[in-house]
């Protein structure tokens, strides 16, 4: 910080000496804007190549900002600035010597080091001004910004003069001369100067790079990722994208495409006073609400429509011109003006002694936005062709960003004022009729002592159950669309889609990879965000692989990329799982755990049933109307509307969205972060219950979404679709009433009978399979459904056991309290983790079908190596639990109690 406080003329100084710097630089940065679509031209470059070339000088500028920023605090804002803008002028010359694509690329890196100005200008100038002028200030530095708009009205008409040559060879001499300038005209900022008198030594890197860790840097680098990296993007494709879109020519596209640049730079001087006087979190959200309303107008193609009216057909066109196109992203630029300016508003308040680290990420995050968003816009356009899908992009990194930004100041303010917000009335209307304490429901519990048998039955039972019923479900939901495709890809054929067997093999199974994936990550993130917000996220994420698909059915030329892109998306439903076990388990008291995680896993695994019996009714009729599309025409002449696979799941999945956010809780003693779960990757038993459960649940969601398809490809006279949901069906009512038993008998009693109940049904499989008889086969599926459901109850009910035994062992000298946490804690998580793996079998079952169908003709091969991978499950339960000696012997023998805690 600035310990005395400079001259006014010092200050003023160093202001428009470094903004001055900073326009020449942006103006070099964004030069390819212009000479690339000469360059495009000459060297005949695709829409990726070009997108490619012109965001190369974005990647060194945003990559550099982060060293940059370091040196800057190291070494002096005077000295860093003046020698990067002579080697940018350097840089900049040799791209006259390119001569083929790959030298452009490589002169563009070069180039791009005019990019990492912007953070040697923000450590420089922020130590020259206090705290409550640094918004102002960095404000009007960031009008540098405004060089991108120079380029675009004045390199056009140096271009026309002298070639794309003339235009590199004049903003390399000026950006050389201002360097020099800069170092005879600029003074070392105070601090740096006072330190430099002092002989105090720089800050280590370590002590630089120390406020990164923390995911307050992250968030902002988001924000900064849309209002500057989205700035870039759009500076750098708008030339190429009027004039494709309005025909005009390359001038007109540059002074339009200059006139965006104008406002996104010009006002961020008034967005640092606004952030000044209002705060930067007001400014912010005033940025993601008009630019989210901006982008979608901008988002919206030409579209026409036709509506069958009382007198005839109506037709009329939406299409946005040219002027109203250009004043619209005029308002969008004002905006991420503002935007900007109150980003970089927040750095040196929240860490003052860290502006050039934690500046530098912030930058560099932003910047990358502007090279990866261009060569993302140039790949939407060549996949959807439709022109106005980088705007739609945009408008997702908005919305994206407004919600983390709110949910992360209204979970501060939970933590400041957690108590009296939940004193609070649900609505201002019933304030006459709320009684503190009695007709509140908070959010947070702060006190959860289940095993207290008087906290349980006066409330705990009560909310405990409250939740439960509301994340079955969500969960059912989760399950139905992850396990969708097992049904759609049956249908894909007969409505014209000319995938292979192996393509749709890889559908099948593409969401139990993706999903199982996410369950890694899903694991973790209860104790972290909290069951209530998680639930509601996850939950609300399943819209978009519904109505994804709802929309890639009805055009059997849609590309297979975006069924593939839809079937990995189907992994969000499979994700969900992981956290809703985790959050329930911390609900309920360990003598009523198994049955409550039986139940929201069961009826959670209905869903797949559920899907598999509904699906096919609701494709043979036309539920939504003219809002679902037209029906597809069948090979046989019939037709069906596959669309509403995915739509008829829409309606449910908002309703258990609501009902998730208003009424479930998080219990704070549940709150840990990723360093505190991550101990269960040292403990054993958490690898050895994988195995076991890739067993259990891994065979059920396997054989779930590989059981149409082999039908039909077994038995071609069976209408498979007629019995897939009784598998299903089946297995998740044999988890979600077996939980009991597991409870009473034991769990590793009940796993070890399970895998020779599996094995038996694996041999009855083969001999339907070999002697050609559907019966036997579908009797052995029927019955390996219902094994798997038991033992994915019964494996889960044994990881609490092991785990208060072993944190018994573990932890000898902690206390009652501390064990029953780090139990629960452990406990929670491993069943998240050991379910996240167990979802891989969705994935290698279907895969394993098909490989063995395409290598050998038949399955057979397949079964024979699911029942040796049964008989290693069977042997490692025996050998590790339930033998005499095993860890859960003497326990489900009634020989000995769990080892209590110390008192």
């Amino acid at each position: 910080m600035v310990e005395h406080l400079p001259s006014r003329s010092d200050q003023q100084r160093a202001l428009w000496l470094s903004t001055s710097a900073f326009t020449l630089c942006f103006a070099v940065w964004t030069i390819f804007s212009i000479i690339g679509i000469t360059i495009k031209a000459e060297l005949g470059l695709s829409e990726f190549q070009y997108g490619l070339l012109i965001a190369t000088p974005v990647l060194t500028g945003s990559l550099t900002r982060l060293i940059l920023g370091v040196w800057t605090e190291r070494f002096g804002g005077r000295l860093v600035f003046a020698l990067q803008m002579i080697l940018t002028g350097f840089a900049t010359y040799l791209l006259t010597w390119a001569d083929s694509y790959a030298t452009f690329l490589l002169a563009a890196l070069g180039v791009g080091l005019a990019g990492g100005s912007f953070i040697i200008g923000v450590a420089y100038v922020s130590k020259w001004f206090p705290a409550e002028k640094q918004g102002l200030a960095l404000g009007t530095f960031g009008m540098g910004n405004v060089g991108a708009a120079v380029t675009k009205f004045l390199a056009p008409f140096v271009l026309v003069a002298a070639g794309w040559q003339g235009v590199a060879e004049i903003w390399a001499a000026a950006i050389a001369l201002m360097g020099v300038a800069f170092w005879l005209l600029a003074k070392d900022d105070p601090d740096f100067a006072a330190r430099k008198a002092r002989g105090v030594k720089a800050p280590t890197l370590a002590e630089q790079f120390a406020p990164l860790k923390n995911l307050q840097v992250w968030r902002f680098s988001l924000y900064y990722f849309f209002v500057f990296g989205g700035f870039v993007a759009l500076a750098l494709w708008l030339p190429h994208y009027l004039t494709d879109v309005y025909g005009v020519e390359v001038r007109t596209a540059g002074m339009a495409a200059a006139a965006f640049s104008l406002s996104a730079s010009v006002f961020r001087a008034y967005g640092g006073a606004l952030s000044d006087r209002f705060g930067a979190r007001t400014v912010m959200y005033w940025t993601f609400g008009f630019a989210a309303v901006f982008l979608f107008m901008l988002s919206y193609p030409p579209t026409d429509y036709v509506i069958h009216g009382k007198n005839g057909l109506i037709a009329f066109s939406t299409r946005m011109d040219l002027w109203p196109f250009v004043a619209t992203l005029f308002a969008l630029g004002f905006f991420m003006s503002l935007g900007k300016a109150a980003v970089f508003k927040h750095i040196p308040v929240y860490y003052p002694n860290h502006v050039g680290a934690v500046g530098g990420l912030v930058g560099m995050i932003g910047g990358l936005g502007g090279f990866i968003l261009p060569i993302v816009f140039g790949a939407l356009l060549d996949l959807t062709g439709v022109y106005t899908s980088c705007f739609v992009l945009l408008l997702v990194v908005v919305v994206v960003s407004m919600a983390w930004m709110h949910f992360s100041i209204r979970a501060m303010e939970r933590q400041a004022q957690g108590k009296a917000l939940d004193q609070l009335p649900a609505f201002a209307e019933l304030a006459e009729i709320h009684v503190p304490g009695k007709t509140e429901m908070p959010k947070t519990i702060q006190d959860w002592r289940p095993e207290d048998a008087q906290f349980w039955a006066d409330k705990g039972r009560r909310i405990a159950r409250r939740n439960l019923w509301l994340s079955i479900p969500a969960l059912t939901l989760a399950f139905a669309v992850w396990m969708v495709w097992s049904v759609v890809i049956a249908r894909l054929p007969a409505i014209g889609f000319s995938f292979s067997q192996d393509q749709l093999f890889w559908l099948a199974a593409l969401p139990a990879l993706s999903g199982a994936t996410l369950r890694i990550f899903y694991s973790f993130m209860v104790p972290i965000f909290g069951g209530r917000l998680w639930t509601t996220l996850s939950t609300a994420s399943l819209l978009i692989p519904a109505m994804g698909i709802g929309y890639a059915v009805q055009n059997p030329q849609t590309p297979y990329l975006i069924f593939v892109v839809l079937a990995l998306l189907c992994g969000l439903g499979g994700g969900n799982f992981s956290s809703s076990m985790a959050n329930i388990g911390f609900f309920f008291p360990r003598a009523e755990k198994g049955n409550a995680m039986a139940l929201n896993a069961g009826l959670g695994n209905l869903g797949v049933s559920i899907m598999q019996f509904l699906v096919p009714v609701v494709i043979t009729m036309g539920v939504f109307g003219a809002l679902g599309g037209q029906p597809q025409q069948l090979t046989d002449g019939g037709q069906v509307w596959m669309q509403n696979a995915g739509f008829v799941w829409v309606p449910f999945i908002l309703a258990s969205t609501i009902a998730a956010w208003l009424g479930m809780n998080d219990i704070a003693d549940a709150k840990s972060s990723f360093r505190e779960q991550a101990v269960i990757f040292s403990r054993r038993h958490n690898w050895i219950m994988c195995l076991l459960y890739v067993g259990t649940f891994g065979s059920f969601i396997g054989y779930s979404a590989a059981f149409p398809m082999l039908t039909k490809l077994a038995f071609p006279g069976v209408n498979a679709l007629q019995y897939a949901f009784l598998g299903p069906l089946i297995g998740a009512l044999s988890r979600a009433g077996s939980g009991w038993m597991a409870d009473r008998v034991g769990g590793g009693r009940v796993t070890f009978g399970v895998f020779l109940g599996m094995i038996a049904s694996v041999v009855v499989i083969i001999q339907g399979l070999n002697g050609g008889s559907f019966a036997l086969f579908f009797a052995g599926f029927m019955a390996l459904f219902f094994f798997s459901g038991v033992g994915n109850s019964s494996t889960f009910q044994m990881i609490p056991v092991i785990m208060r035994k072993e944190i018994a062992r573990l932890y000898p000298n902690a206390t009652a309290e501390e064990r029953r946490r780090q139990t629960e804690r452990e406990s929670a998580a491993i069943v998240a983790f050991t379910a996240a793996i167990g979802g891989y079998g969705g994935f290698f079952i279907p895969k394993a079908f098909g490989s063995s169908i395409q290598l050998t003709g038949g399955a057979g091969p397949a079964l024979w190596g699911f029942l040796v991978f049964y008989v290693l499950c069977i042997a490692v339960t025996w050998g590790v639990y339930t033998r005499r000696g095993g860890l859960l012997h003497d326990i489900e023998h009634g020989r000995t109690a769990v080892a209590a805690p110390a008192q």
